[in-house]
């Protein structure tokens, strides 16, 4: 969606307040106290945010748990906020944001914070057992880890006691499973069993599993059709399908927003950031991004 689509979809409140209901209630408005059917439900005209229900005669917010509830920011702000956000590869700053949509930096900062958290919601269904496949990848699967964080060694001692913490390395797990999705986890170590129980958080037993030569890689085999390839003897490719090129592909994105957009992430974020570039990354091919969103504003 470009900014003149933006525009035409989105000109005013009112609408937007009408789009995002259908987006909620998509089966029809119902009353968030008592479930009473629209013919029972009527907009207040002094608060355009608000409906009554006649039934049970108390008012609610279309808007009550989701990321926008208790924002005092104008609706087309949040709505333009949404669709600069999802049109940047990379993403956006909060200086940027701040600029665009002329609001204070800790408002930029939290509007953002707040769509991470709708682009990571995934309601997904709880796994009942081993042969719930719903939720698990289950295909030819690429694991690679990477590392984030800058190099404290390469700045003056005054800077690195001013900044305690800020350079440690942190470490991202990132399982890609190919024509179809990213997932990447913030991890505290890449100890083996730190790594596989990720794993086995997320892949099916037999996946075809593709990665580098580190260790703790090293026990798929007795659960995985696991095949190796050994980047520190050159290789990058081990017949038809064998390699971990995608997966790096990801990495490169991530790294390029996280140093050239935000410049630096803190481990207590930057799960929320690895979750912003995943969503991105998942739906690039997918009209209905936008829309997706608001799905997973409902917290």
């Amino acid at each position: 969606m470009n900014f003149q689509e933006f525009k035409k979809k989105f000109p005013s409140e009112p609408k937007i307040i009408a789009y995002f209901v259908k987006v909620r209630y998509s089966d029809g408005l119902t009353c968030n106290h008592c479930g009473g059917d629209e013919s029972q439900i009527y907009q207040r005209l002094d608060l355009p945010k608000m409906f009554e229900c006649k039934s049970c005669g108390n008012s609610f917010s279309v808007f009550a748990g989701t990321i926008f509830e208790k924002s005092s920011t104008d609706l087309k702000k949040w709505f333009y906020a949404i669709h600069l956000f999802l049109n940047g590869k990379k993403g956006i700053s909060a200086l940027q944001l701040q600029r665009e949509i002329g609001v204070t930096y800790k408002t930029a900062w939290r509007m953002l914070r707040q769509i991470r958290i709708a682009m990571g919601n995934k309601k997904t269904k709880k796994k009942q057992d081993d042969n719930d496949d719903d939720d698990f990848m289950n295909t030819i699967i690429e694991i690679d880890e990477t590392y984030l964080g800058g190099k404290a060694e390469n700045k003056h001692m005054s800077e690195r006691v001013a900044a305690k913490g800020i350079f440690e390395k942190m470490i991202v797990l990132g399982m890609l499973e190919r024509d179809k999705e990213v997932r990447a986890f913030v991890l505290d170590d890449a100890k083996r069993d730190t790594i596989m129980a990720k794993i086995h958080e997320n892949a099916k037993k037999g996946s075809k599993i593709m990665t580098d030569e580190h260790k703790a890689y090293y026990w798929l085999y007795s659960q995985f059709q696991h095949q190796v390839v050994n980047h520190s003897k050159g290789e990058f490719k081990k017949g038809s399908d064998a390699h971990t090129n995608s997966i790096e592909g990801f990495w490169s994105t991530l790294k390029r927003g996280v140093y050239g957009i935000y410049h630096h992430v803190s481990k207590k974020h930057l799960q929320l950031y690895v979750n912003e570039f995943a969503f991105r990354y998942n739906n690039r091919k997918n009209k209905g991004m936008f829309d997706l969103v608001l799905a997973q504003a409902i917290l």
